[in-house]
């Protein structure tokens, strides 16, 4: 089996050397062997487990979560379902793509003959872009109101501590409150959890969904399906879709 120095399994997966060192450090990437004069030296396993390493980084999952991933018992299965995720979405994009690039021809031969113009093609260009951002817009509205009574927590301490008026700080708090319950029945009615033991989308418990370690991307739960408990992917699935669904 071939052997890697540091330098030369960074330069097989496109990253830097002190990346290589770094998740060293932090337990996740040991190598398989040292040189006589104590080189580390990585082999093709260890050089695969750096690309799943680097996949995960992009996904935006932090390093203690990946380490929690990849010492799973089932961490094939998570790693193979967010793959399939990460593929889906892509091929979703690349569809959509295909799709504004047929509308925006269609809209410039019409354009053509003006007579013939109908403003429908933009509303419909549109609505795909939505379609395609939705998970994403749904992560990012949880995001800023987070940040905002953050923020409104924040700035009301400094003004109780720098001026005395403590009053602010305590509408502060129960603002935070109302904007961390608003926020977890938002996200409750959108998001779903695809089990990588049955594939089945299932919606966890709020007291479960709320207390279970997570990461950006998964969050580990007890599927209402098979009853396997590990890290299992979100996903977009509105509340009321599935219900509407469930009735078909």
């Amino acid at each position: 089996m071939s052997q890697y120095t540091t330098g030369e399994i960074a330069k097989l997966a496109g990253v830097t050397v002190r990346t290589v060192q770094y998740y060293d450090s932090r337990g996740i990437l040991i190598p398989s062997d040292f040189s006589e004069g104590g080189r580390r030296l990585y082999n093709e396993d260890d050089l695969k487990k750096l690309r799943i390493i680097c996949f995960l980084r992009d996904l935006g999952i932090q390093i203690n979560s990946i380490g929690e991933i990849l010492s799973a018992e089932n961490a094939e299965k998570v790693i193979s379902l967010l793959l399939e995720q990460q593929l889906a979405d892509v091929e979703e994009e690349i569809a959509e793509r295909e799709k504004q690039k047929d509308a925006i021809q269609t809209i410039q031969k019409q354009m053509k003959h003006y007579r013939n113009f109908s403003v429908e093609n933009l509303t419909d260009i549109a609505n795909q872009m939505k379609n395609r951002k939705k998970l994403k817009q749904t992560r990012m509205v949880v995001f800023g109101i987070g940040m905002a009574a953050e923020c409104i927590e924040v700035g009301t301490l400094i003004l109780g501590i720098a001026k005395g008026i403590w009053w602010p700080f305590a509408a502060g708090l129960l603002l935070y409150a109302l904007s961390a319950v608003f926020t977890l029945c938002y996200y409750y009615q959108k998001i779903g959890y695809i089990c990588p033991e049955c594939h089945a989308i299932f919606r966890p418990g709020k007291a479960e969904m709320l207390f279970a370690r997570h990461t950006p991307t998964t969050r580990k739960l007890t599927c209402s399906g098979c009853g396997s408990h590990g890290f299992c992917v979100e996903t977009y699935e509105p509340l009321q879709k599935k219900l509407d669904r469930s009735m078909d």
